[in-house]
């Protein structure tokens, strides 16, 4: 039996893209760093990132909805948070 990557499993979804707002809104300069270093952890396809300043950067278009940002920083670093429009969002093909 072979074993397949994290990576290559995501690699394989099918990602529609909202024309518009994305599904999720950071709030500008949120000072609490454990806060954010929760977030970037948490994230299961690690879309969240310091960068060298300390500010945090996201890329949503890999995002798998799963809601643990949500969980984690609505209200503080996560502005807000809601599924893709319908038709949007991620579509499972890993098997």
């Amino acid at each position: 039996m072979t074993s397949t990557s994290t990576e290559s499993k995501l690699s394989k979804n099918h990602y529609v893209i909202t024309q518009g707002e994305p599904h999720i809104r950071l709030n500008a300069g949120h000072p609490d760093h454990e806060r954010l270093l929760a977030l970037v952890g948490a994230c299961p396809a690690g879309l969240y990132r310091l960068d060298e300043d300390g500010s945090l950067h996201a890329e949503f278009h890999g995002c798998l909805e799963c809601g643990a940002c949500r969980l984690l920083g609505e209200g503080t670093v996560i502005a807000s948070w809601r599924y893709p429009e319908a038709g949007c969002g991620v579509e499972f093909r890993f098997g």
